[in-house]
């Protein structure tokens, strides 16, 4: 018999219908399944055909997601299934999104991801229900499983503050629906399984998994736990060490080492995923295959000493609340049990996701997402070209950085020194980086020979004729650069990228003796730049939006976060925190403790205090920037003798062991008490120490006096239109300047503690102590309004989402300015610019109208007192006259045009008015309609 020989254990309700030497059929009325077994395949369909038609069984089909299926393969790939009757899932498991979708949701459609858990639970209850339902398989859609839950349900809570928003997945679904269900579940895993996606599948009885999946928990970094019951099921199925490592990195794994490691039952291909699932299910109906529970595991825990003592361990490493949070769940289940460290996780889950970590991290993901997102070069239409051969100039610390962080992308590199000295020095640095690489394990030996021959050195600038890409890395010489330049205009193709490292010398200057001025952009990377995330893409006003989109391509390949900004002194991240450099030094010459000002610093957050860090960095750097600032703001910078009377006193940081620190090979850095002479010698020369003595002021008041400078800074780089949006300055301080991620960046933490009262301390400050905390314009203005820095849009979004589609909508404001880079329009009225680029309110007008359907209309109608709305800002009276309103109600507003350039301006905060625009004054007289006021605006009389 073919079934012996190929195991397969009928039941007896199995009913032979055909036995020859080749074929095989056999019909199970307990599942309704027709099993055709061959060792002849040539002609399986006819003899498929016969029996369909014999046996009338004309509707063969493979659902998607199937409930109650019998199907097997052999390993010899002999056998053909198809199953007869199938019963379809009422619910289809669709993929969501781990993210924020491309269009904004509403809050109706966020709260239909708790629905779907619902129907998710209804869905099981009917098929456990069902007598003719046997099994159930899971799978997701388009080629992917599940990426867990919607974002948009987390920031729902964080809107409302309530956690019941929340859906019940864990024990509601989960354990009692899927674990403990009275029939067994099979996740069938293809493209991946990431955070709640593979926490279901884990409370499945088997996961089979295509190639290369993704699994993995990544809640760690969004400053929660898993909450569906991670922490339990990932230590049981593939040990505490490496789950606690997948938990604490938020790294994925693959597949494959799923399979080894004993997460995944089985790989398969896409074709075969679904009915080898079946057949798995089938299997552990018939007892063919176990039906695992895996909270009730344990064989993978070891002992508990053993558990304990690697979470111990990882307690030592992980010092972040929600870190030891997690590994303190982890830690209740191994000496508790499973259900009670679910029960904990649950408890622990919702603490933390209301918490300001929590919201920190969550804005950084998001805000992360949105910084390739560029109008008016992202959104027109171009698609990136590829570049394959990058040119390095230059091989120093920078240029060997780039070019390691390029081939280690598979992207290959011709590295141009001047002199083979030079270049043997520069290979060889690359070379120690990728060894760095593989001495953290990222990468092993036979890969470096692979990524190793895709360096290839250059003396001459012919090789670099067939480049896609230069990228300059050479010395801060001027006349040297503009060089470079000529000679590589020269040599390259007429699409050849040119790009510039530089962090100090203006583009335009760079560029200004080629006529490839669309080409040229800036690309500078921080150091290490092989190991450092963040790319800030430097346009200039001809910089070609192609070239842009090409470079922004690039950097995702790096594996780098790009953020697009415009050409000024230090760009954003420099120009932001350059007052970071000099606020210690002002402090420390108000006679702060330079010890103490470190301490807390570094309790905040910061891997290292401003004066460690200038040791560390290395004094000629910091004087160097020091005198860069000083040039581009003299108005503002503070000049500190501090670090100059160091060197003069024999101290060089941790160059020779000798700063504020003392550094000594093996042990940690230590402070030393004997610089305070040379701080005090400091305090009088500057002598700006009220009375010459020591100022008094708390920790609180050290932390707001160095890091509200930055964020009055930062607030001019969002006024003069530097960065694309508010948010990118987050990211900036965060991956550039690694401000703490789980404050949310320097302006999301800024307005945590609000705009009125960093700008009361700034001025209070600028008064006692100088023009170093004069308020920007921009903040004053948002302080008197009472406005956020950075979140202002995603309040307005919530009363826009709050407003029924069925009632009309219009957004209307002053957008007198016309802010854009050229001169014209209205500019010599109102002091702003009315052609060119948008500057990044006028830029975020635009995506916030285009994400809600809404246009931009001017007001070209007659302006009389009954048309307008005149009202009184911080300081100025203006009256509206532009507005924003849907697409279908443009009709409403009477001789209005649409327009795509105008942008808003910061002094002035929007609200909502009616349409009765439309009507004429008298009708409307009569009538005495209010107008509807948003933002507490005063009206005035025009």
């Amino acid at each position: 018999m073919l079934a012996n020989e190929f195991k397969i254990n009928e039941c007896d309700k199995c009913v032979y219908i055909k036995d020859t030497p080749n074929h095989q059929v056999i019909v199970c009325l307990y599942v309704d399944v027709m099993l055709i077994i061959s060792k002849d395949i040539s002609d399986i369909d006819a003899t498929k055909q016969i029996l369909e038609n014999k046996f009338d069984m004309k509707d063969l089909v493979v659902a998607d997601v199937i409930l109650g299926i019998g199907i097997h393969i052999t390993p010899q790939g002999l056998a053909l299934s198809q199953s007869h009757y199938i019963e379809k899932l009422l619910y289809k498991f669709k993929y969501m999104e781990f993210g924020i979708p491309k269009t904004p949701l509403d809050v109706s459609f966020a709260l239909q991801k708790n629905k779907a858990i619902e129907e998710l639970k209804r869905c099981y209850e009917e098929a456990i229900d069902n007598d003719n339902i046997k099994a159930i398989v899971l799978s997701g859609a388009d080629g992917r499983f599940c990426g867990g839950l919607e974002i948009s349900v987390v920031e729902n809570v964080h809107k409302h503050g309530d956690i019941s928003l929340l859906p019940d997945a864990s024990i509601g679904l989960v354990v009692n629906k899927i674990e403990n269900g009275k029939k067994p579940s099979v996740a069938a895993i293809q493209g991946f399984a990431l955070g709640g996606g593979l926490e279901l599948a884990m409370g499945c009885s088997a996961r089979i998994a295509t190639p290369k999946a993704d699994l993995g928990l990544p809640e760690l970094r969004l400053g929660v736990i898993p909450g569906c019951g991670g922490t339990q099921r990932l230590p049981r199925l593939v040990g505490t060490s490496k789950a606690v490592d997948m938990l604490m990195s938020s790294k994925s794994i693959t597949s494959e080492e799923g399979k080894e490691l004993g997460l995944i039952d089985a790989i398969v291909s896409s074709e075969e995923l679904l009915t080898v699932a079946r057949c798995w299910a089938l299997d552990i109906v018939e007892g063919r295959q176990p039906n695992c529970n895996s909270l009730q595991k344990t064989d993978k825990l070891g002992t508990q000493d053993e558990s304990l003592e690697i979470l111990r361990s990882a307690r030592q490493r992980y010092t972040v609340p929600h870190y030891r949070a997690c590994l303190d769940v982890i830690e209740e289940g191994i000496i508790s049990g499973g259900y009670s460290g679910v029960l904990k996780e649950d408890k622990v889950f919702k603490e933390l996701v209301l918490s300001n970590t929590a919201k920190g991290l969550l804005h950084v993901f998001l805000a992360e997402r949105a910084t390739s997102k560029v109008p008016g070069v992202t959104d027109v239409g171009l698609k990136p070209r590829r570049i394959e051969k990058v040119a390095v100039i230059g091989g120093g610390l920078m240029g060997s950085g780039i070019a390691t962080a390029l081939i280690i992308s598979n992207i290959s590199v011709v590295l141009k020194e001047i002199n083979h000295e030079y270049l043997l020095k520069a290979v060889k640095s690359v070379e120690e980086n990728l060894q760095g690489f593989v001495t953290r394990g990222k990468l092993n030996q036979e890969k470096l020979k692979r990524t190793l021959s895709l360096l290839k050195g250059t003396l001459d600038f012919e090789d670099l004729k067939d480049v896609d890409m230069v990228i300059e890395a050479v010395n801060e010489n001027v006349c040297l650069k503009q060089s470079i330049f000529e000679d590589i205009e020269k040599t390259c193709t007429s699409e050849c990228i040119f790009a510039s490292n530089t962090s100090t010398i203006s583009l335009d200057v760079i560029g200004k003796r080629t006529s490839s001025q669309d080409r040229i952009l800036g690309m500078h990377l921080f150091s290490p730049a092989h190991l450092m995330p963040l790319v800030e893409i430097v346009r200039t006003e001809n910089t070609s939006p192609q070239v842009i989109v090409d470079v922004i391509k690039l950097t995702k390949i790096l594996k780098k976060v790009p953020i697009v900004v415009k050409s000024c002194t230090g760009f954003a991240v420099n120009r932001s925190f350059f007052p970071y450099m000099q606020g210690p030094d002002l402090l420390a010459n108000l006679g702060v403790d330079i010890f103490r000002i470190d301490r807390v610093i570094t309790e905040f957050g910061m891997r290292l205090g401003p004066f460690q860090l200038q040791d560390v960095s290395g004094y000629g750097i910091f004087l160097a920037g020091v005198k860069e600032f000083a040039a581009a703001f003299p108005g503002r910078a503070f000049q500190s003798p501090l670090v100059q009377l160091m060197v003069e006193n024999g101290r060089e940081g941790k160059k020779n062991g000798k700063g504020y620190y003392t550094y000594n090979k093996g042990s940690k850095p230590e402070a030393d008490h004997s610089v305070i002479e040379i701080v005090e010698e400091s305090m009088q020369l500057t002598n700006i120490a009220p009375g010459g003595k020591p100022i008094s002021v708390t920790d609180k008041e050290i932390l707001e006096m160095i890091f509200f400078p930055v964020v009055n800074e930062a607030c001019r780089v969002i006024e003069e239109g530097i960065v694309v949006r508010a948010s990118d300055i987050d990211i900036a301080s965060v991956h550039g300047f690694k401000f703490p991620s789980e404050t949310g960046g320097i302006m999301f933490w800024a307005d945590t503690i609000g705009s009125e009262y960093i700008y009361s301390k700034l001025k209070s400050w600028y008064e006692a102590y100088g023009d170093f905390f004069k308020p920007s314009t921009f903040l004053e203005q948002r302080a008197a309004e009472g406005l956020p820095l950075v979140r202002f849009w995603e309040a307005l979004k919530e009363v826009v989402r709050g407003v029924p589609t069925s009632e009309k909508i219009v957004i209307a404001e002053d957008f007198n300015g016309h802010i854009g880079a050229l001169p014209g329009g209205f500019g010599d009225v109102h002091g702003g610019f009315g052609f060119g680029d948008r500057n990044e309110e006028g830029t975020t007008l635009l995506e916030f109208a285009r994400s809600f359907g809404l246009v931009v209309v001017n007001s070209g109608f007659l302006k009389k007192v009954g048309h307008l709305i005149t009202f009184r800002s911080a300081i100025a009276r203006t009256q509206i006259d532009f507005l924003l309103l849907r697409k279908g109600d443009r009709v409403l507003c009477k001789d209005c045009k649409v327009i795509r350039s105008e942008n808003l301006s910061t002094q002035h905060r929007l609200l909502v008015m009616d349409l009765s625009i439309k009507k004429n004054r008298k009708r409307r007289s009569k009538e005495g309609r209010p107008r509807i006021k948003w933002g507490g605006l005063t009206p005035v009389k025009a």
